[in-house]
């Protein structure tokens, strides 16, 4: 039972990561550049439509990488100081995702597209930290 636990902690992990990440990214990279050729008015009510659809979203990823991410931390002890040191700035940035996340998801943000590609990095910059801790550290 404990290794289907495991995977399912996993999955739940990606597939939250993937849905933040991924609907910030394609957000960003598509929505906007798509919806420039609009009227600002009919640009402004598409974008509000866009983050009032997306929240939901939003609110069940950061639920699901909290669960998982605190599953793994507490079963996974016994690291180095560099692994931990890395880890503290992973879960800064984690935090910051988190706060803009939920901030561009409400409508009739004024900043929505430059927050969005700071999370963006934010997030990208957290997967290749991931990606270091799980192989190298």
């Amino acid at each position: 039972m404990g290794d289907v636990l495991v995977v399912v902690m996993q999955w739940l992990h990606f597939s939250s990561l993937a849905t933040l990440i991924g609907g910030i990214l394609y957000g960003r990279l598509v929505m906007l550049p798509a919806s420039a050729t609009l009227a600002p008015d009919a640009r402004e009510a598409l974008a509000d439509r866009a983050a009032v659809a997306f929240r939901p979203f939003v609110l069940a990823a950061i639920c699901g990488l909290v669960v998982s991410g605190l599953f793994h931390i507490l079963t996974n002890p016994g690291h180095t100081t560099k692994y931990h040191v890395l880890l503290g700035i992973k879960l800064l940035l984690v935090l910051h995702v988190f706060a803009v996340s939920l901030a561009i998801a409400r409508p009739g943000h004024p900043r929505r597209a430059r927050m969005m590609t700071g999370v963006a990095i934010s997030g990208l910059a957290i997967i290749a930290i991931a990606v270091y801790l799980r192989y190298t550290v």
